[in-house]
């Protein structure tokens, strides 16, 4: 049976915390892939202002480039309009109908999954992976949800810091990945 991760956000930018998070779920998890899926708009996150997609599916290239184990998938950009979980845990279903899925979310959507559309079937079709904060407690998963806690690699960094200190003119190196580092500047992204 294929094991798959799906990691799903806004990835604006993806940065070196992402991308320790799907190495220690590609090792914890024993999983044979794991998808990035950037999300179109979060239900969550409304008024977010997310740099183009083109610009976030570029900047992902750029992470991945040379790591077959990790794959970019756009369904939700494809889609448009705001992103809901359930139809691409559905698409990855219909798609891989043997597998079994793994759907990485940060600790802080954890609480909220009785809220996210159509959140029973959501609950049948994937296990959640929460991703802890460091210094920060993980709650029991809501029911029905089936969760467990990723162990490694937990990096207090997010994409709002990283944007912060780019409009601040502080430097991001050490914090994404070279090549996302350099699209960002050549770009004049997050100013």
């Amino acid at each position: 049976m294929k094991r798959i991760g799906v990691f799903g956000g806004s990835f604006n930018p993806v940065h070196l915390g992402h991308l320790l998070v799907a190495q220690a779920a590609l090792e914890e998890l024993q999983l044979d892939r794991v998808f990035f899926t950037p999300a179109s708009e979060s239900p969550f996150k409304p008024g977010i202002t997310l740099a183009p997609a083109e610009q976030r599916l570029r900047l992902l290239r750029a992470a991945l480039a040379g790591q077959p184990q990790f794959e970019i998938d756009a369904q939700e950009l494809g889609r448009g309009g705001v992103s809901y979980s359930i139809e691409t845990v559905r698409a990855y279903a219909g798609r891989h109908p043997a597998a079994k899925l793994f759907y990485l979310i940060g600790a802080d959507h954890a609480q909220q999954l009785p809220a996210w559309r159509d959140a029973p079937n959501l609950a049948e079709l994937t296990e959640f992976v929460v991703i802890p904060r460091p210094g920060q407690p993980l709650a029991p998963p809501p029911p029905p949800f089936q969760c467990r806690a990723l162990q490694g690699f937990p990096l207090g960094l997010s994409a709002s810091q990283i944007r912060d200190r780019i409009r601040n003119g502080q430097p991001i190196d050490w914090l994404v990945p070279p090549a996302v580092a350099e699209l960002i500047r050549n770009n004049r992204l997050y100013l």
